[in-house]
């Protein structure tokens, strides 16, 4: 049984399912495709390893498609402060400096995803098909594409997006090619109890091993993450939780604290990977599917949803003129919007990691000048501060048309 979409989204993630409100009453026939709906959320639970630090952008997005509530009612914690130093230079940003309460809030990845897709359900033209699993893909250019599901559900697309993740089973079927590498380090994410309570300072901190994070969550908890080799972040994971906080105590900072429990831990790989082209005729691809990011400054996810957002823009737009929303022509509008915003994004991360993964002294030397600096020229920190909290740049619109500032 054939069932006729105008736009079917292939991953009902943060992403996804942002780019689904984001088409919530328009014109448009709209179908979410997801394997594994995301655990309930309960109070009492304990937080979850997988945290992004929204920005003031993403907060705004998720409030213009009316998922922020959902957010707020369950956890999250805002953060007023970001530091950053080494050795011979330090600077402190403040949202004070800027007339904001907040630079960002860290939320539980889960938390987003279960905020958005609790609202798109409140929309009528938008089915969620979840739990999922797709049988195969049938591409056709130029013509609707075919999502056969196991249950023997068919589903037509005028626009397939692809919300499907780094290794995105819709970008490899369609044939759009991507160019990669590997980083020679591994991020170990742990989920600490400390002796503090509640912060509202993220920090990050650099060695020669790699950087050294810290997110606040709510309550006494928090979360590090620990840049180093591939080798020594398995040989870290695989220490029991007493002698892992012992190793934590003597490597981190004294702004730490006493980190009472180690409550989890996870790791990954990290590797850049961007999309050579972000649509083609009848797709578009969207957030890790697109592109994947140096997790740095915590970027990934904030340009997802600003790529959500500005093809939710393109989309109703297209819709409102009677125009087919599977053209090309629709949808390199698009792709001008958001892939060379993303590749700037993407180099100033490298850029960044680069610089302070070197200990060349000449390079030493102007990265600690440009730390002082970043400290003590106001106009330059506050355009820092603007691009951190995704407020620089060709800014996407939503539901009525603005910004999203």
């Amino acid at each position: 049984m054939k069932e006729i979409f105008d736009v079917v989204i292939i991953g009902g993630g943060m992403v996804g399912a942002a780019v689904a409100c984001g088409l919530g009453d328009s014109p448009l026939k709209v179908a979410v495709v997801e394997a594994l709906p995301p655990e309930p959320f309960a109070s009492g639970q304990p937080h979850d390893l997988r945290v992004s630090a929204l920005s003031i952008a993403s907060k705004n997005i998720l409030a213009t498609v009316g998922a922020w509530d959902g957010v707020v009612n369950r956890r999250l914690c805002p953060f007023r402060r970001m530091r950053v130093w080494e050795k011979a230079g330090d600077t402190e940003f403040c949202s004070d400096d800027i007339h904001y309460s907040e630079l960002g809030y860290i939320v539980e990845n889960r938390i987003t995803q279960l905020a958005l897709l609790e609202r798109l359900q409140a929309f009528a033209n938008i089915s969620l098909m979840c739990p999922a699993t797709i049988e195969r893909i049938d591409y056709y250019p130029g013509k609707p594409s075919e999502v056969v599901l196991d249950d023997g559900r068919v589903l037509s697309a005028a626009l397939l997006v692809a919300a499907d993740g780094g290794q995105s089973r819709v970008r490899q079927t369609v044939g759009l090619g991507v160019t990669s590498w590997d980083y020679d380090q591994h991020a170990l994410v742990i989920y600490i109890e400390t002796a503090y309570g509640q912060q509202d300072i993220t920090w990050q901190r650099f060695v020669p091993t790699g950087p050294q994070a810290f997110l606040p969550l709510t309550g006494h908890f928090g979360s590090i993450v620990w840049y180093h080799s591939p080798d020594e972040v398995k040989r870290l994971k695989a220490l029991s939780p007493d002698a892992l906080k012992g190793e934590l105590m003597a490597a981190f900072p004294e702004c730490l604290g006493q980190v009472e429990k180690v409550l989890g831990t996870a790791s990954f790989p990290l590797k850049r990977q961007h999309a050579q082209h972000y649509v083609k005729s009848g797709v578009a691809l969207v957030g890790d599917a697109a592109h994947t990011i140096n997790p740095l400054a915590g970027q990934g996810v904030n340009i997802g949803l600003l790529d959500a957002a500005a093809l939710a823009q393109v989309l109703v737009e297209a819709a409102k003129q009677g125009r087919d929303v599977g053209d090309i022509t629709v949808l390199k509008r698009y792709e001008r919007l958001r892939r060379h915003e993303n590749l700037k994004m993407m180099t100033v991360m490298d850029v960044f990691y680069q610089v302070f993964s070197n200990d060349v002294l000449p390079v030493k030397f102007l990265r600690n000048l440009g730390l002082g600096l970043a400290e003590r020229v106001l106009p330059a920190k506050h355009i820092v501060m603007r691009n951190a909290m995704g407020l620089a740049g060709n800014l996407p619109k939503l539901a009525k048309g603005e910004p999203i500032i």
